[in-house]
């Protein structure tokens, strides 16, 4: 990817790489010993006296990985020269692991990358469960995925639950905690960290519910967690979910957690468009 800046004002580089372009200390600085850096197309220092009607432009490479590119199936539902948003499946890991270095979202991005002759990176701006399917928004780069990470995302999940609340809608305010190593599971714990759900009935049935719920805190396990603390526990969720809950799944027949990443609102980090991004996903 390139930036690229037109000077309406005469200063520094360096004050319009951090400004205008938005770019942060640490990348300017890792940059700017090599010529990605270029006025009027030559490579130029980062005190360099810029005069209104030059072209600033700065090429942002990315290394390749150490995990291997493979061609693989993407749900794209948008993409652009700055961001690519995908919609994965539900278990499928977001990035390789020691344990699994294929098979992720990481390696068909990188597949896809190759294919379609972009030098892009993975930089996951949301992440998701391996069980968790839906929206998952990519920043190209670095610089991007900066900026997207300074702003803030509005995210809605779709679930079932079994069971459900009484009421239509609320708000859930439980801290959750992390369990004692080497357990990866949390619980709500007084002494926890603060975590906020709103949620909202969108239909209901005789055993079970479907819910929008839209965390205002980003805890690991949140919606999850929560569910289960209030008694409606997400079906298919082999660690938070009730006997009811299970037996519930199993006559259902699912084999995954039904917890959807549905909505993403955010603003476009080049052109600070209102962006709204909706699954295809259905349950």
């Amino acid at each position: 990817m390139e930036l690229t800046w037109v000077s309406t004002r005469a200063g520094r580089l360096s004050s319009f790489l951090l400004g205008e372009l938005k770019m942060s200390a640490g990348l300017m600085n890792k940059l700017k010993w090599g010529d990605s850096i270029r006025v009027n197309g030559v490579p130029q220092r980062t005190n360099y006296p810029v005069q209104p009607g030059d072209v600033i432009t700065v090429a942002l490479a990315e290394e390749t990985p150490e995990y291997p590119a493979e061609d693989g199936e993407l749900s794209i539902l948008y993409e652009d020269d700055a961001i690519l948003a995908v919609d994965k499946p539900a278990g499928m890991l977001i990035h390789p692991s020691r344990s699994k270095n294929t098979g992720t979202l990481a390696n068909f991005v990188a597949g896809y990358y190759q294919k379609t002759g972009q030098n892009c990176a993975f930089h996951p701006v949301t992440r998701l469960d391996r069980d968790t399917f839906g929206i998952v928004l990519l920043a190209k780069n670095a610089h991007i995925h900066s900026l997207l990470q300074n702003g803030v995302a509005k995210k809605t999940y779709h679930a079932l639950v079994c069971g459900g609340p009484t009421q239509d809608s609320g708000i859930i305010n439980a801290p959750i905690a992390r369990r004692p190593l080497p357990s990866l599971l949390r619980y709500v714990n007084p002494e926890g960290k603060p975590s906020v759900t709103e949620w909202q009935v969108l239909e209901r049935e005789e055993k079970l519910c479907k819910l929008s719920l839209r965390p205002i805190t980003g805890r690991t396990h949140q919606l999850r967690l929560h569910c289960a603390y209030m008694g409606f526990p997400i079906l298919g969720d082999p660690q938070y979910g009730s006997l009811e809950s299970q037996r519930l799944s199993a006559e259902l027949g699912l084999t995954h957690q039904m917890l959807c990443a549905k909505r993403l609102e955010f603003s476009h980090p080049i052109t600070g468009e209102s962006m709204i991004l909706i699954s295809g996903f259905r349950m």
